[in-house]
């Protein structure tokens, strides 16, 4: 996860969220926080990695952040634990607030692979510019989004900062560590009023993945931008449609 997280600044929260979900079997509401932590501790040791590379934009960082991380911890803190834990039956089917989170957070996936495969004229990229206030608000869904899936987000943050801020694509990566890093983890004090955590295991966790990102930091510098952008999308599809065959067809 550490690795996925160093190599494309996003995707690290689509291998942690299935991994302890379909591995480890903790309840997704407990995994998808658990996740928030690992992620925003990771991302904190890779953003620092690439800031002395001179590859995050701290001025684009915080426009995309704070409109995002108030999101999420309201999210975290208010609407996730008031999701009934059985939201509807249709005849013996029953959807699940854990089964619903997952399935959202792949459909999610789903959408943020192809904004990053299809490709675009070069003359329409230039002359599109987004309002201030426009991106605050798409930060803003952003946000919620993240908290209800408890992903970093870069799946969705780093399309934003290539295709709106215009970022090219090794330092949307760095810059969207920094944003990853301050979403997850004050979207994780959101599930810490909530949840009775396990540090020790989140901990022990959480050191493996950062080991993980200074290898995939490393390997990044080796990786050509455009390849880089096709693999994140390929690899972001893959692990929506392996979560779908486990919810719907495995469970």
């Amino acid at each position: 996860m550490g690795i996925i997280l160093g190599i494309t600044g996003g995707g690290g929260s689509i291998l942690t969220v299935p991994i302890l979900v379909y591995i480890l079997l903790l309840n997704p509401v407990t995994a998808t926080a658990y996740s928030l932590f690992i992620v925003g501790t990771t991302s904190v040791f890779g953003a620092a990695q690439n800031y002395f590379k001179g590859l995050v934009d701290f001025k684009t960082g915080f426009l995309f952040a704070i409109p995002s991380f108030t999101a999420v911890y309201i999210t975290r803190k208010q609407i996730v634990p008031r999701i009934p834990e059985a939201i509807f039956e249709i005849n013996d089917f029953v959807l699940t607030k854990g089964t619903f989170l997952m399935v959202f957070f792949a459909l999610i996936m789903i959408f943020a692979a192809f904004t990053m495969l299809k490709k675009r004229k070069k003359s329409i990229l230039k002359e599109k510019k987004s309002s201030l206030l426009s991106l605050i608000i798409q930060n803003f869904i952003i946000g919620v989004i993240i908290g209800l899936v408890g992903a970093g987000g870069g799946f969705l943050i780093i399309p934003s900062l290539v295709l709106f801020a215009k970022l090219p694509m090794k330092k949307a990566i760095g810059t969207s560590l920094f944003i990853i890093a301050m979403n997850s983890l004050i979207g994780f004090m959101g599930d810490v009023q909530n949840l009775t955590i396990d540090w020790l295991f989140l901990l022990k966790f959480t050191t493996l993945s950062v080991i993980g990102i200074f290898i995939g930091t490393y390997v990044n510098k080796f990786i050509n931008e455009q390849q880089l952008k096709k693999g994140f999308g390929y690899f972001v599809l893959a692990m929506a449609c392996f979560i779908l065959l486990k919810e719907f067809y495995f469970v």
